[in-house]
């Protein structure tokens, strides 16, 4: 890839073209938990967050009516920072001068100014849509001159608040490479493979710790077998309303296969199965260039989500109030040289496999410099996004509507996605995946019917 490009996809903020792509779709802001005075004390007394996003910077609060508000951080008086305003309830007050603002960006009140003026009446900062689902407070940056596209009915948000369960954390890497790992079906025989096995009854809320779907021979066999016994994928992808449907095959035997199916929603979400009934779906969200946070939603078609016990497995890795890893370039990601020799692939911990992809992402540089890459046949994916994006960016430029879920006319057409880790009969396992997801939605309190396992309209797929 030549630099000029990997700028093009890389660059997100104001005035870029990846920056105008990416402010056509919604975008998590933060966790509702963020201002959870259990969790951050300072919320108690002042609802107020400062925020970076997509390389501005933004002040998100809540008012005494319980309603948020997302504003530019500079006061449009003389530019002081609105992050330490004064939450008076009905606004956020800025300290130098007085100017007050409400969650829409209307000024309110301009004190030090003449009796009988009007000043306030002109000015209005400028806020952000606004739209709160599944634990998370999402913004939407395009234009002010068009209608922000409604959220998805993909399952993690089409789920009851009950069943859903939404974490983030930071890394500090551009968020392209960030999620070109996680669409990447070939990595995770290798990244992270464990040499032994942990106890299924100890599984819940754990990647790949979890049973694959199905059995060999009335055994059940922990992903982890799977991944690191079979570890040469056959990979494939389809096209599909909201982005790409991703398989990958991993022949057993002559009667049976492995199967994975997983998605990747554009342009930054991609939905992976946790377990044979729950779901992630992960979105990365770029603070910055070299920064991005993703956020996690784990969606439960059985029981309701534990959220205590979801959150307290996930905090121990991380510092509040900015969710910031605990591991990371400053202490080698935890490598640990003798666990590579005997316990894991990677040797960064067993516990927590978002560390391995964080290295991963990490290690690559702030940026990635794709002009130094080999890609290979398992890169296929990779190459089938990149060229979306790059299509995608095109369109917006020339004043188009972009594609997947920022597209109202497409919303008809996506739903679930649906995912499956499981072991299938080699000869029918298309069958056998689709029927699989086809009861878990009828098992489902929510779903209301079972739906398709697979869009009718899915386009074959390309060689890249």
């Amino acid at each position: 890839m030549k630099a000029e490009l990997n700028q093009r996809l890389t660059q997100v903020g104001p005035g870029t073209p990846g920056g105008a792509l990416l402010r056509r779709y919604w975008q998590p802001v933060a966790l509702l938990d963020e201002f959870d005075p259990q969790l951050d004390p300072r919320m108690a007394i002042r609802p107020v967050k400062p925020v970076r996003l997509l390389g501005q910077d933004l002040v998100l609060f809540r008012n005494a009516a319980g309603e948020y508000g997302l504003l530019d951080r500079d006061c449009p008086h003389r530019g002081a920072d609105l992050a330490y305003g004064r939450n008076e309830g009905d606004g956020l007050r800025c300290p130098f001068h007085g100017w007050k603002f409400d969650v829409n960006g209307q000024c309110l009140e301009t004190p030090a100014e003449p009796p009988g003026s009007r000043l306030c009446e002109r000015i209005r900062q400028r806020s952000y849509p606004l739209h709160v689902r599944s634990g998370v407070i999402f913004a939407w940056l395009g234009p002010e001159h068009l209608t922000p596209p409604p959220l998805p009915a993909l399952d993690c948000f089409a789920a009851p608040d009950t069943h859903t369960f939404a974490f983030k954390g930071l890394w500090n890497c551009n968020w392209l490479q960030a999620f070109e790992v996680g669409i990447d079906p070939a990595h995770a025989s290798y990244l992270h493979r464990f040499f032994s096995d942990g106890s299924l009854e100890d599984s819940y809320g754990k990647q790949f710790r979890g049973a694959s779907a199905g059995d060999v021979g009335g055994e059940r066999w922990p992903m982890t077998r799977v991944m690191r016994e079979f570890a040469q994928p056959q990979i494939a992808f389809t096209a599909q309303p909201y982005g790409l449907q991703l398989t990958a095959l991993r022949p057993m035997t002559a009667e049976l296969t492995h199967v994975r199916i997983t998605n990747a929603v554009f342009p930054q979400t991609f939905v992976i199965p946790l377990s044979e009934t729950m779901t992630i779906t992960q979105m990365h969200v770029p603070v910055d260039d070299t920064h991005n946070y993703w956020f996690a939603f784990f969606t439960s078609f059985a029981d309701p989500v534990n959220k205590t016990a979801m959150r307290n497995q996930r905090l121990d890795a991380v510092t509040l109030p900015d969710y910031t890893p605990r591991s990371g370039r400053h202490n080698q990601w935890g490598f640990n040289a003798e666990e590579q020799t005997s316990r894991t692939y990677l040797g960064m911990g067993e516990d927590d496999i978002n560390v391995h992809d964080q290295w991963a992402c990490e290690s690559m540089g702030a940026i990635q410099d794709r002009t130094r890459e080999h890609l290979g046949t398992t890169d296929k994916v990779i190459m089938a996004n990149r060229r979306l994006l790059q299509q995608a960016i095109d369109t917006v430029e020339q004043g188009g509507t972009p594609p997947g879920i920022a597209d109202v006319a497409n919303h008809p057409k996506i739903h679930g996605p649906d995912t499956v880790d499981g072991i299938a009969p080699a000869q029918d396992w298309e069958n056998w995946w689709q029927q699989a997801v086809r009861q878990k939605r009828a098992n489902a309190s929510w779903t209301g019917e079972a739906t398709a396992a697979s869009p009718a309209n899915a386009i074959p797929e390309t060689t890249p």
